[in-house]
């Protein structure tokens, strides 16, 4: 019934009845925040799988260039040795070697003396050393 009718309803006092207040979710939103969610977890591993197999492209390429750069420095020192005048500096140098016409020298440089480590610090001879910790240890003191 309605208040023109004559019958009784339950308006405030200004005869009006106020805006009903929605509610701030609604099942419209429930539904849409499960699907964003469905979908959030459904492209998560395939995305994950996507970068871990970025992260193995770009460590395989990596690794391809320097495949290729020692590739190129060994074909190289395989062009070199090809060469038989390279052979014959490399065994001069690195083993001394030289033709039965020929006079070899070998230059020992006095700044650099190789007997220095191996004698201590006082000059004395490696063995001397040695048999004094042995007569140290022993506790004799040299009997």
């Amino acid at each position: 019934m309605s208040p023109a009718a004559g019958g009784t309803g339950a308006t405030p006092a200004g005869g009006r009845t106020g805006p009903v207040p929605r509610p701030k979710f609604t099942s419209r939103a429930a539904v849409l925040a499960v699907v964003v969610c469905a979908i959030a977890l459904s492209l998560a591993y395939p995305i994950r799988e996507y970068i871990a197999e970025r992260r193995q492209i770009d460590q395989l390429e990596a690794l391809n260039t320097q495949l290729a750069g020692q590739l190129t420095r060994l074909q190289a020192e395989r062009r070199a040795y090809s060469s038989p005048s390279y052979i014959e500096q490399q065994a001069r140098d690195q083993l001394h070697m030289c033709f039965p016409s020929q006079k070899c020298y070998i230059v020992i440089y006095p700044s650099h003396p190789r007997g220095k480590s191996a004698q201590g610090q006082s000059g004395t001879p490696w063995y001397s050393a040695l048999w004094k910790s042995v007569k140290e240890a022993d506790g004799s003191g040299g009997r």
